[in-house]
Parts: C-alpha cells; sequence; structure tokens
C-alpha cells in the first residue's frame, strides 16, 4: 500500500483581500435564508416618512384631531352600527353557510382591533408625513382656488381620483412581488366577513398613501367630508361581507359584494375586479369578470396556503396564526407553511364543501410563477 505525501505548500490558499470580500456576501446570503430582506424596505420608508412628520410637526396638522377624525370613520358610532347591520345581512343572506362565530370572523376581530388602537396613529402619521413631502418637494401640484368650483364637484373629483389611485395602488400589490407580500394576508381568509376589510398588514398602507394626492392637488379648494369618508368605507367593507347581494341594475359601475368575491376565489387569477367602490377602473383595463351564479359561492383564499391561516389545524390557534401573519412578509421564500395533513377536519367548522385539491399546492402557482409549496408535513 503507498501513501501519498501532500506538502503544506500544495494546500490552496485565499488570499486574506478575497477572504474580507466573501464574509459581506456569506452573511447577507445566512441572513436572506431568515429574512425576506426587501421587505424591510418598506419599513424603512415608513421609518424615515415617520421621522420626517415628527421633525415637521406634521406639517403644522393636529395629529390629535387626524386620529380622532380617523378613527371615527373606522370604528365610529356610525361605521360601528353599519358593520353590525352587515353582519346581520350575512346572516340573513350569506353568500357561503358559516357557523355563527368561524374561525375567519374571531381571526378578523382581532384585526379589527389592530386597527382600531395601532394602525389608526400609524396611518395618521404616515399620511400627514407624505402629505408634507409632498406639498414641500412638489408645491407646483397644488392648484390654487377656484371660485367658481362648486364644492360638490371638487368632492367629487377628489372621490374618483381617490378611487383610481386605490385602484393603481391594488394592482400593484398584485403586480410587485414586495408588496404581494404585504398584501396576501388580505386574500388569505377562507372565511370572508365583513371584517376581513380590516385583514391587512399595518405596513401595506405605504402603498396606498398615493391615495392623498388628489386631496393634496385640490387641498385649496376644499376637501372630502368625514361623512362622505364613512359611506366610502361602508362601501368598501359592504363589498367584503359573505352575502349574497349586488347593485341590480348599478352593478356595473359600484362594486358589490358579488363583484368583489371573485377578486378573492382560490380558484383562478386574483388580479381581476380590484376596484374599491368604481368598477370603470376594471373594465378599462379588461379586468371585470362580473358576478355568475356559478361565482356566487365560490371559495376564498390563497392558492397552497403559503400563508398560516386559522384554518389549517384541529385547533384555531388565534394569537400564534396573528402573530405568524404579521411576520409573514419577511419569511423567507423558500420557507414551507406546515398544517395538518387531514384537512377534512379543519372542514369540520363549516357547513359547506370546499375545494381541498385547490388549497392543497397541487399543481397551483403562485402570483408570479413560482410552484405553491406542499402544505402537507413532510
Amino acid at each position: 500500500m503507498s501513501s501519498v505525501i501532500i506538502s503544506r505548500s500544495d494546500t490552496p490558499t485565499v488570499a486574506p483581500e478575497s477572504t474580507s470580500r466573501l464574509e459581506p456576501d456569506v452573511a447577507r446570503r445566512a441572513l436572506s435564508s431568515r429574512v425576506y430582506l426587501p421587505a424591510l424596505s418598506i419599513v424603512a420608508v415608513a421609518v424615515v416618512l415617520i421621522a420626517i412628520g415628527l421633525t415637521s410637526r406634521w406639517g403644522g396638522t393636529s395629529f390629535a384631531a387626524s386620529m380622532t377624525n380617523l378613527r371615527v370613520i373606522i370604528v365610529g358610532p356610525v361605521t360601528v352600527g353599519i358593520l353590525v347591520l352587515f353582519l346581520v345581512i350575512e346572516r340573513l343572506r350569506p353568500a357561503q353557510r358559516r357557523r355563527f362565530f368561524a374561525r375567519g370572523y374571531r381571526q378578523d376581530v382581532l384585526y379589527t382591533l389592530l386597527n382600531a388602537t395601532l394602525v389608526v396613529p400609524l396611518v395618521v402619521a404616515l399620511s400627514l408625513s407624505f402629505a408634507e413631502v409632498v406639498s414641500k418637494s412638489l408645491p407646483w401640484i397644488i392648484v390654487p382656488r377656484y371660485e367658481f368650483l362648486p364644492r360638490w364637484l371638487v368632492i367629487a373629483l377628489i372621490f374618483v381620483a381617490m378611487d383610481a389611485c386605490n385602484w393603481s395602488a391594488h394592482l400593484a400589490n398584485h403586480k410587485v412581488r414586495l408588496l404581494w407580500r404585504f398584501h396576501e394576508l388580505h386574500h388569505s381568509q377562507e372565511d370572508m366577513s365583513v371584517l376581513t376589510v380590516f385583514r391587512t398588514h399595518p405596513l401595506i398602507h405605504v402603498s396606498y398613501l398615493i391615495t392623498l394626492i388628489p386631496g393634496i392637488i385640490l387641498v385649496a379648494n376644499g376637501g372630502i367630508t368625514t361623512t362622505l369618508l364613512v359611506v366610502y368605507a361602508a362601501v368598501v367593507a359592504f363589498e367584503h361581507s359573505n352575502t349574497n347581494l349586488s347593485f341590480g341594475p348599478l352593478n356595473r359601475v359600484f362594486c358589490s359584494p358579488n363583484y368583489h368575491r371573485i377578486h378573492h376565489r382560490v380558484e383562478g387569477r386574483q388580479d381581476v375586479n380590484l376596484g374599491f367602490a368604481l368598477t370603470i377602473w376594471d373594465q378599462l383595463s379588461g379586468r371585470a369578470v362580473f358576478p355568475t351564479k356559478e361565482t356566487i359561492r365560490i371559495d376564498t383564499g390563497l392558492p397552497g396556503r403559503p400563508l398560516a391561516v386559522e384554518q389549517s389545524a384541529p385547533r384555531a390557534r388565534h394569537f400564534s396564526v396573528f402573530a405568524a401573519q404579521l411576520l409573514g412578509p419577511f419569511r423567507p421564500l423558500n420557507e414551507r407553511v406546515d398544517v395538518v395533513e387531514d384537512h377534512s377536519q379543519t372542514l369540520e367548522t363549516r357547513d359547506f364543501e370546499t375545494s381541498d385539491a385547490v388549497r392543497s399546492g397541487i399543481d397551483t402557482r403562485d402570483p408570479f410563477g413560482e410552484t405553491v409549496f406542499n402544505r402537507a408535513i413532510q
């Protein structure tokens, strides 16, 4: 038997300079295996905006008064009354029958509380800061006051332009992977209800700041009243309700629950029916799919359940799922979501049959063409 002696001089060495160059790359890869780094850019934008707002004292606007106005819109007495009315209608004329207090309803209550407490000051801070940045950076976009413009016309212009901006931001949330990571939480609901309107990631509001631009442009000519904003919010909430209702002859003008449910469907494209209040933007872009008898009771949710959902285990685990959903945008792209193998246990909480083949992740793809991860425990 022969032996081979290798001298130390034959051992390949790495120059110190090369090692120093490799270390940051290795660290970056190690970090990206644990965190989806692009999502941190949204956090950075929010932090920078809020810092600008603080240093500028919110552009001279009362932060407390703005918070009060937003709370009136989101959880004021009129809004709460409207939400309760819609919840009653859901029991009388449901699109899909649900238990009285289904898992999805309970989970969305957590998001409702989150919005009423922590999200309100965050949205106010982002909104006032963004308005200050736009006003100071682009003062030329603010038109002077025109006496000949009637107030109702100004309100109508802001309303239509605001709805168009909401549609544009919504489309971006479906087309840009970074934004979709924050938006997919909203689409993860499999028990739709009027409270699903609150099922959003707090940082998703960064992408909707462009909605403020029409109001900034026409600020000298007046703005939309709180009452009209409550009505607008009620329309948006109503279209998320689990109701088999439409607007009849106006169904091709305004977004109804039957219309918007198609946007949340688990099967087929979800980048359709993106409108908040008006359907015209979907029609102009060829993204309008009007409801039929077959679409009224379709299942909703995410194909393959790439995000933790409360329906995926024998027990709901609301708080742990809540935390996982809020951290969802930051999870690495290759992370699996483990759920119970026997999905039939989940169906015990429902009064209807769902399409398990679609939600099981079999031969389905996410909005960006990547294979959805198998949900079964390996």
